[in-house]
């Protein structure tokens, strides 16, 4: 006899999760949290630096956005929603203990699924490290606005909704990070001129076209 099941809340919208989880549905806001929490490790990872700080950090937000979730008014999406509280969560901590970050190590693969911009000489892993310890270098308000422009993807109207901020703040701080990133990232650049010149030499019997 075939049964009959009720329809598993991984088939609701951001949104209808947020609504079922307003009214007491127990595993609404759960699938939200699995739904989106590599994203979300990505940000926290790549704006703190330290795996472990990041994974407190991600505690944080979603602990905060688990308590703050009957508020949400759906006039953004859900994704921005989460964003804003994990972004906050993270300058939070970077204020409050002046953290000095660590280059991370581990889950650069996923991360580097996450964050397209990112460049990839040919060796991934080493550039990521790069970048990321250059990132370390910059006041933790830059860092916010290059992650999520320039390594998650985002738009800079994006940006300014998650950090709670005017479009041209995002801009401003996107281009002083990037004009402090780019001398301590010139090697990576020098790699792949390289790179790209030894490739044409080796066309045609090693004779550039």
């Amino acid at each position: 006899m075939a049964s009959v099941s009720a329809s598993p809340v991984d088939e609701f919208s951001d949104k209808e999760l947020m609504s079922r989880h307003a009214e007491g549905d127990p595993h609404a806001f759960g699938q939200l949290v699995t739904r989106h929490r590599d994203r979300m490790w990505a940000v926290a990872v790549r704006t703190l630096g330290d795996p472990e700080e990041a994974a407190d950090a991600l505690q944080d937000a979603f602990l905060s956005a688990f308590r703050a979730a009957g508020r949400f008014r759906g006039d953004a999406a859900v994704t921005t929603w989460l964003h804003r509280i994990v972004v906050n969560a993270c300058l939070d901590r970077l204020r409050r203990k002046s953290i000095r970050p660590a280059t991370p190590m581990g889950d650069t693969d996923k991360m580097d699924a996450l964050a397209p911009r990112l460049p990839d000489p040919t060796d991934g892993h080493g550039t990521l490290l790069d970048v990321t310890a250059a990132l370390n270098e910059l006041p933790y308000e830059q860092r916010a606005a290059l992650v999520l422009v320039d390594m998650m993807g985002y738009a800079v109207d994006d940006a300014a909704e998650f950090l709670d901020v005017p479009a041209g703040t995002i801009k401003s701080r996107c281009a002083r990070g990037r004009a402090r990133l780019a001398p301590r990232l010139a090697h990576l650049r020098n790699r792949q001129a390289r790179g790209n010149v030894e490739g044409t030499d080796t066309e045609g019997g090693g004779r550039p076209k």
